[in-house]
């Protein structure tokens, strides 16, 4: 089973969590996808600034506050991930109802941990 995933509030900047994410996944033999505001490169991994129609992801991890998701329920709803971790900080009650109305699991998780634990 692919694990194919979408990190969203990518950032070129080595010290935030979704550049470890991208990179720590990347380690982990998972193919990833980069959405961000800017664009960039992290090892090879293109960040796109425009909500591309990906095929076949199973997993969308959040490093947007709950406020700045608001403009991607849509299009995250519109890819039919597995599942949607919220990472710490990007907790978000309302997104979680719209997720479970459209039978998308979610978890409040780190990225980070369940890579390093074997539980991603």
């Amino acid at each position: 089973m692919s694990l194919k995933t979408l990190v969203i509030g990518a950032s070129i900047n080595p010290s935030r969590y979704s550049n470890k994410a991208v990179k720590k996944l990347l380690e982990n033999k998972v193919e990833v996808k980069a959405l961000g505001i800017k664009k960039g490169t992290i090892l090879d991994v293109d960040i796109v600034t425009t909500k591309e129609a990906f095929e076949n992801i199973h997993t969308v991890t959040l490093y947007l506050n709950a406020k700045n998701q608001e403009e991607y329920y849509n299009y995250i709803v519109s890819l039919k991930p597995k599942r949607v971790i919220f990472n710490p900080g990007t907790e978000n009650i309302a997104f979680e109802k719209i997720l479970a109305n459209n039978a998308i699991k979610f978890e409040q998780a780190c990225t980070l941990v369940l890579l390093s634990i074997g539980a991603y």
